[in-house]
């Protein structure tokens, strides 16, 4: 892929997708996670803990995906001056997470608590809610 000058922003989605059994109505749920770029989709990443069951996103979750499955994934590709967008949901904002987000992005993060802040009222769809909707 030569240099790359692609702007990159990154969002989180929460997807819930629900089952009929023979007895009752059952709900599973099912988190996943994408990263949307010129270059196309990182991802997707699902929520899971030790065991492969579903988990939902905490903080530390949250964070350790970005440290062991998203920084990775970025330095496979030839990406430069990466921005990261994400939505103000607590699981993304925490203080830990905030603090590694602006060491890997700089000035170039847009969350709540960030250097740009995620704009109040904003509608939080995003393209990859239309991507991950269709799965």
């Amino acid at each position: 892929m030569g240099t790359s000058t692609n702007k990159t922003a990154a969002f989180g989605v929460k997807l819930i997708h629900k089952c009929m059994s023979k007895h009752r109505y059952i709900q599973k749920k099912l988190t996943v996670w994408c990263a949307l770029w010129a270059g196309g989709i990182i991802g997707p990443y699902f929520f899971k803990n030790d065991e492969d069951h579903n988990v939902t996103v905490n903080g530390d979750r949250y964070k350790a995906m970005i440290i062991n499955f998203f920084i990775p994934e970025l330095n496979n590709h030839d990406v430069q001056e990466l921005w990261f967008q994400q939505d103000g949901a607590p699981c993304h904002t925490t203080s830990a997470t905030i603090d590694l987000l602006k060491d890997t992005f700089g000035e170039r993060l847009i969350s709540r608590f960030g250097p740009l802040n995620w704009p109040p009222r904003s509608c939080d769809l995003t393209p990859l809610d239309y991507f991950c909707g269709a799965m």
